[in-house]
């Protein structure tokens, strides 16, 4: 995704994170969707629990498809036309001003096929997502990328 000048402001006034001593890894349950990203495991079912119990604290914006070109991953293109393209997407700030897709490729891959030019995001800054990693090992290594990011 381009960044914004939003975000590029966000970038220059990001702060380093301070590893909490006594994370909690997010817990996995039977049939959770997990977004993998090398060694982070994100929980996308409990992060999409969260932000439906805390929707006035997540940034709802609307998005260019375009500024998210088609996944490496492959997309399972008999299930595009059965997503609904109203339902939000899940952006993460992967690294500092930097936000990734990691819920809802069927989504974008079906606004492109049917011309849809935007498309409504949850934006998650890096607080907000932390917490959804899934080993805490991942997640130490998580705040030293990200620190690293900021030097």
């Amino acid at each position: 995704m381009k960044r914004s000048n939003f975000d590029l402001e966000r970038l220059q006034s990001a702060e380093k994170l301070k590893a909490n001593e006594i994370f909690t890894p997010c817990p996995i349950t039977k049939d959770d969707e997990l977004f993998p990203n090398g060694i982070f495991v994100f929980n996308i079912t409990k992060m999409l629990e969260y932000i439906k119990n805390n929707s006035d604290e997540i940034d709802l914006v609307e998005v260019l498809v375009a500024d998210f070109p088609k996944t490496f991953s492959s997309v399972d293109e008999s299930h595009v036309d059965s997503v609904d393209v109203s339902r939000p997407v899940l952006l993460a700030e992967i690294s500092p001003g930097y936000y990734s897709l990691i819920d809802g490729n069927h989504r974008m891959e079906k606004a492109r096929k049917i011309g849809i030019s935007r498309i409504l995001a949850y934006k998650l800054n890096v607080k907000q997502h932390i917490e959804f990693l899934t080993e805490r090992t991942a997640y130490l290594s998580y705040v030293e990328y990200w620190n690293g990011k900021l030097k």
